[in-house]
């Protein structure tokens, strides 16, 4: 293997011949990471240096097509002119003034477009925290507080974070469990209806999506009394499970159920929200409303910022010193969240749905052409792609991580998901052009790994 010369991080050496990634540079800062505590590992040695739209470069100044944006955070891509000169403005004027405690202009402005956003818009209210863990753990607090009941409902392959209320409905992976027993008393699981991996073998439409039926028949009639539960979580397309999609009808199902029984449907719309799959909501593909939303990823443009947004008629049952957040509120991070939905609105939105079209189509054919997919399944940019062994059927775990760490070796920067699922969560600014080139580095790399 050729040694990559040391440059300028400024600098792009792709066209050299015979580049090995990660570079010196690169080398050299994993090297040095060893204070910094990282319980959930790395996934490969991307050492970033800067970011423009879609692409990155490295400290030694290999550029990459970004498809993973930080974890779907990146809406806007990297450095966004808009966000930048919105940062350049703010920082000059404050930063921070606990919003919990005193008023600011951003964080006002904030929660006024974001109620703006969902149905019914005048009676929804806004609790800013830092990180989607955060919005989960107050939407689990609203919904005991102003239910009066404790018990809450989530779904197998769900991930809601890390604190213990959150990882006590997370439900995807056992490792982020192991040694942390007890959870959260009055958590309890059921199926996702996932259409590809049926839970109870059944198909879809003929099915009625009878999985959803086990929360009634069994949970009520069992261990989780209807009238103790104050809260169904759910995410309208499951991110860390696999990127699976339900079927048609699976929320209305949902809003029935808890409708029947006075339980709050909580949407975790961390990383489904602001203009992901196209909609600035995932819930609106099937045009329920839920009681709770909880929002934060994108929703920052890649500053830390989280949101529960909740109907009014909960949020009164609240009094002060119920929640707080001391970060919530921050001006320098509301004021970019600002123009990061302006952006989705105005233009965003839209290149999600038709570029993400184009990515699924692209997608679909190279699974006709390639045993080693077996799924491929998403809305807008927010788009998973199975792989399998095709002798089987079965997920293929090491093929994904594989493929995942080749792409990267070619300029890709992807990441897995569920059990065998390469996701695609680019900035919601990549062109058709864009996809194509990361297409064809992705099926670049299952050929090499196969």
């Amino acid at each position: 293997m050729t040694t990559s010369v040391i440059v300028p991080p400024d600098t792009n050496v792709d066209d050299e011949e015979d580049v090995a990634v990660p570079g010196p540079n690169a080398q050299a800062l994993v090297a040095r990471d060893t204070h910094v505590m990282v319980p959930m590992g790395r996934v490969y040695p991307l050492a970033i240096a800067r970011g423009e739209g879609c692409r990155v470069w490295d400290v030694d100044g290999h550029s990459y097509l970004d498809m993973n944006a930080g974890i779907a955070v990146l809406a806007a891509g990297h450095c966004h002119p808009r966000l930048v000169q919105v940062v350049q403005d703010q920082v000059t004027r404050f930063t921070h003034m606990a919003g919990t405690d005193f008023y600011n202009e951003p964080m006002v402005r904030l929660a006024e477009k974001l109620v703006s956003t969902m149905p019914d818009s005048s009676h929804w209210q806004v609790f800013f925290c830092n990180s989607g863990t955060e919005a989960i753990e107050a939407s689990i607090k609203l919904a005991r507080h102003a239910t009066g009941r404790q018990n809450v409902i989530a779904f197998y392959g769900a991930f809601h974070g890390r604190s213990y209320g959150s990882l006590s409905l997370t439900a995807s992976k056992p490792y982020q469990r192991q040694g942390f027993f007890p959870m959260l008393p009055g958590s309890f699981h059921t199926h996702y209806p996932n259409c590809h991996h049926c839970p109870i073998n059944l198909h879809y439409p003929e099915c009625g999506i009878a999985c959803l039926d086990a929360i009634e028949r069994t949970l009520f009639h069992t261990v989780c009394p209807p009238g103790e539960v104050a809260a169904i979580v759910v995410e309208p397309i499951q991110g860390e499970g696999g990127y699976v999609v339900p079927p048609d009808g699976a929320l209305r199902k949902l809003r029935q159920i808890c409708d029947r029984h006075g339980i709050l449907l909580i949407l975790d719309e961390v990383q489904s929200g602001v203009g992901r799959t196209g909609n600035m909501w995932a819930f609106e593909h099937e045009g329920i409303v839920p009681d709770i939303v909880a929002s934060a990823k994108g929703l920052g443009g890649g500053l830390p910022l989280g949101a529960m947004i909740a109907r009014e008629q909960w949020t009164q049952s609240w009094k002060p010193g119920s929640h707080g957040n001391t970060y919530g509120g921050n001006g320098l991070t509301c004021a970019v969240a600002h123009e990061v939905l302006c952006l989705v609105e105005e233009e965003l939105m839209a290149n999600a749905a038709s570029v993400g079209n184009h990515l699924l189509a692209a997608l679909h054919a190279m699974q006709q052409r390639t045993p080693h997919i077996s799924a491929v399944r998403g809305r807008g940019l927010m788009v998973g792609a199975e792989l399998c062994d095709p002798l089987t059927g079965q997920p293929d775990r090491h093929l994904a991580n594989m493929v995942m760490e080749e792409a990267f070796r070619q300029k890709l920067l992807v990441l897995t998901c569920g059990a065998s699922t390469i996701r695609f969560c680019p900035p919601l600014t990549i062109t058709k052009a864009e996809v194509d080139e990361g297409l064809a580095i992705f099926e670049s790399a299952i050929r090499a790994c196969v």
